[in-house]
C-alpha cells in the first residue's frame, strides 16, 4: 500500500475576511511528484502557505506522514521534514552563496537517504560551487533558482514544495529546471510543483490537482490531462 507523504483535508484559509480556499483537500504519495495548477489567484500560493505555517487554516488538517502539522510555527514544519522552494527565489541578496545554503542548513530525517549537505548541493549545481563566495544578489536569475532549490535541500526535505520555480527564466534555464526536478523525482523524493508551466508540470508530474477560486476542480493522473483537453481549457485559460 502506498504511503502518504502529504494530506490536506478540509482546509479553510483566509486572508482576513477573504476567504480564499474552501474545504481544499488533496494527498501527495511517497515518492511522487503532484502538480498543482490553477489559474493567477485560485489560491495556489495560499496553499502552500498553508502547508508551511505562514498561513494557519480556520479549519481542516495537514498531515506529514501521518503526522498532523497544521498550525504549527513555519521553523517546526520545516524541522519536521517540509521545505520550501518560494516564488520568487528570495535568496538572501547580502549574504555569499554558500552562507544562504549553509543558514538552511538541518540534520537528515531517520530513513531520509542519502543526506544533503553543501558538498551534495555543489555535486547537483556545480554552478554554485564555482560561485560559493559570490553574493547572491549578483547571481543571474537562472543561479538564484539554483540556490534557492539548493537552500530548501538543505533542510533535508521529507516533502518538497516548489511555488514557480520557472517563473521568468529563460526556456534553456527552464529546461535545466525541468532536469534538476526530475533527478530529485527519480531519487524518491516526494515533491509538490506549483506551475503556470502546464507543459513542463505534465512532463513531470505523477498526479494532477487543478485548483479554481480555492477548491479542487480536478485531481487524477497526469497521464489523464493533456493540454488541449476540456478540464485545461475550462480551469487553467487555455484554448
Amino acid at each position: 500500500m502506498a504511503t502518504e507523504a502529504l494530506r490536506l483535508e478540509g482546509i479553510d484559509t483566509y486572508y482576513g475576511d477573504s476567504h480564499v480556499l474552501h474545504g481544499l483537500g488533496f494527498t501527495l504519495q511517497a515518492g511522487r511528484l503532484l502538480g498543482l495548477l490553477g489559474r493567477n489567484g485560485a489560491g495556489k500560493t495560499t496553499c502552500m502557505s498553508t502547508i508551511m505555517g505562514f498561513l494557519k487554516p480556520r479549519n481542516g488538517q495537514v498531515a506529514l506522514f501521518g503526522e498532523p502539522v497544521a498550525g504549527l510555527m513555519p521553523e517546526t514544519i520545516a524541522r519536521k521534514g517540509i521545505c520550501l522552494v518560494p516564488q520568487g527565489r528570495r535568496v538572501f541578496r547580502s549574504l555569499t552563496v554558500e552562507e544562504n545554503l549553509m543558514v538552511a542548513g538541518l540534520p537528515a530525517k531517520n530513513g531520509g537517504g542519502r543526506p544533503w549537505n553543501l558538498d551534495r548541493v555543489f555535486e547537483l549545481f556545480p554552478r554554485l560551487k564555482e560561485r560559493h563566495a559570490q553574493v547572491a544578489g549578483s547571481l543571474s536569475g537562472g543561479e538564484q533558482q539554483m540556490l534557492a532549490i539548493g537552500r530548501a535541500l538543505m533542510g533535508n526535505p521529507r516533502v518538497l514544495l516548489m511555488d514557480e520555480p520557472s517563473e521568468g527564466l529563460a526556456p534553456q534555464i527552464v529546461t535545466e529546471v525541468g532536469r534538476t526536478i526530475a533527478q530529485l523525482k527519480a531519487e524518491g523524493l516526494s515533491i509538490v510543483l506549483v506551475e503556470q508551466n502546464i507543459k513542463l508540470t505534465l512532463n513531470l508530474a505523477d498526479d494532477i490537482v487543478i485548483i479554481n477560486t480555492g477548491r479542487v476542480a480536478f485531481s487524477g493522473r497526469a497521464d489523464e490531462v493533456q493540454i488541449d483537453s476540456p478540464i485545461v481549457a475550462q480551469h487553467l485559460g487555455v484554448f
